[in-house]
């Protein structure tokens, strides 16, 4: 393989998939290839793909079509596809695309550089198996070639796959049973990841605090858990590696929050003061319906008590609207929750019926105009509440981590804050601040997208007040979200 072989990644999806691209782009660097800055002049592209709404799948096959051209362009290019398509569709994709040369499913990212090299040759190959080895985490460092759109910050996956089979959802039929990595390959990856000037690691899972849970409850399969720790202590081990300022997880699920989990809400600083914590509905039929194991009653009293450990928590969710079966009393219900909860921010979507999945064969679909009509009178409450959230928060002072230049444009940089809020501000007069870096930031005006915001001098800000070693709820802050 010549060392001058150019790959392009494309990634559709969540923060997972973004991840696995980043391991598949981590791969080939450490494999002689190089990432193109032009998709015109690469060699190999691959296509990381979502299924997690019809949309995402539908822009795959979509882009799929246009790629043939690419393809033709020049000899001895490459064309693969992964990702959580794949894994549900299988090789039915390479016969439905002729100039697709390989496929490989979620648990298959470290052969993609042999796959990629095999293509060269004129094989085609699918890789789809299923693997519940800790070795599927098992990914070499960072190679000096391999460039981060997120200086400061790194993804580090901590387990993989859901046992809850929501009957919406198709991630077990994508990314397969739950596996826990082992605690001390985690902690030696953030340990790397730090002392290479990682200041910010956001954990990940498909029910990330479901992490290790097997192992606990002695229902070890095999040896896909071996070796995990409750996820309240794993948080507090990496709370402890010297120059990780930063933690984050994401996506937790409400029915795998204890006692311990909630109080290290209030006790490790390095803790985030933000969760993203999926309610899809606050109608409690409708979650029978998509079974999700917990009640509007259940998920307003864990808010109640995550809000006590640590009162300054910005909440953020997911939510469905246009679910089979849903009334328009059952929307009402969704409206009420996200006023009483008082949600900094959301995620909302149409139900999208994805295949295998219970859901989809329910009769009792919601008309499209019907779903569009609530999808947008929910995202015009979510904005009035974010922007009122954002607003309370002019004339504080945030500590950002500058990640590079802002949407804005001209010399506005951008960053998040600790409640992962974007922040937007003028660069300084030798163009920093240096992306990766921590910096205060004023807030001085609020817009329902982001924080704007002057820079200040001196080093780490305050995020809130702080009172007994916990931060001081301020009243004003809380009302203005929750119309208290």
């Amino acid at each position: 393989m010549s060392e001058s072989r150019r790959f392009w990644l494309r990634t559709y999806g969540c923060q997972m998939n973004v991840h696995d691209s980043e391991k598949v782009a981590n791969l080939l660097c450490h494999h002689g290839y190089t990432a193109s800055e032009d998709p015109d002049r690469a060699d190999l592209w691959i296509v990381n793909t979502c299924s997690i709404r019809d949309k995402a799948e539908q822009r795959l096959y979509s882009d799929l079509g246009g790629l043939r051209a690419w393809k033709a362009a020049a000899p001895g290019r490459a064309l693969g596809v992964g990702g959580c398509v794949v894994q549900q569709e299988g090789d039915a994709l390479m016969r439905r695309f002729g100039h697709v040369d390989f496929v490989f499913g979620t648990h298959n990212l470290r052969w993609v550089p042999a796959m990629a090299e095999a293509a060269t040759r004129g094989v085609r190959s699918a890789r789809l198996e299923e693997s519940h080895s800790p070795e599927r985490f098992d990914f070499p460092e960072r190679h000096p070639d391999f460039a981060t759109a997120r200086p400061g910050r790194a993804y580090v996956t901590v387990m993989e796959g859901c046992d809850l089979f929501c009957s919406f959802c198709v991630v077990p039929r994508t990314r397969g049973r739950e596996i826990s990595r082992p605690a001390h390959a985690i902690v030696a990856e953030v340990e790397s990841l730090a002392a290479a000037g990682t200041r910010e690691i956001t954990l990940l899972g498909q029910t990330v605090n479901a992490y290790g849970r097997h192992e606990a409850r002695g229902l070890r399969r095999a040896d896909a858990t071996a070796g995990t720790v409750p996820f309240a202590a794993l948080l507090r081990r990496l709370a402890a590696v010297p120059g990780l300022a930063r933690i984050r997880y994401t996506s937790p699920h409400p029915i795998f929050y204890d006692d311990e989990l909630i109080r290290a809400h209030g006790e490790i600083p390095a803790l985030c003061p933000h969760v993203h914590l999926p309610v899809q509905s606050g109608s409690d039929a409708v979650l029978r319906r998509m079974r999700r194991r917990h009640g509007t009653d259940d998920y307003l009293r864990l808010i109640g008590r995550l809000r006590a450990a640590r009162p300054d928590l910005a909440i953020t969710t997911d939510l469905i609207v246009g679910f089979p079966g849903e009334t328009e009393a059952d929307f009402r219900d969704t409206l009420a929750l996200v006023r009483e909860v008082g949600f900094v921010d959301g995620f909302s979507f149409k139900y999208s019926p994805r295949p295998g999945t219970p859901a989809a064969l329910a009769p009792d679909g919601v008309p499209e105009s019907v779903a569009q009509d609530r999808l947008e009178r929910l995202q015009s409450l979510q904005r009035e509440l974010t922007l009122a959230a954002h607003r309370a928060r002019v004339g504080e002072t945030t500590e950002v981590l500058a990640e590079g230049p802002s949407r804005r444009g001209g010399r506005q940089r951008a960053g998040r804050d600790p409640y992962h809020r974007i922040v937007n501000f003028a660069a300084r007069a030798d163009g920093g601040p240096v992306p990766g870096t921590l910096v205060a930031v004023e807030v001085v005006e609020a817009t329902p997208h982001s924080l704007i915001g002057e820079v200040r001098s001196g080093a780490g800000a305050s995020v809130r007040p702080v009172k007994n070693g916990l931060p001081d709820a301020d009243e004003h802050w809380r009302s203005a979200i929750t119309g208290a």
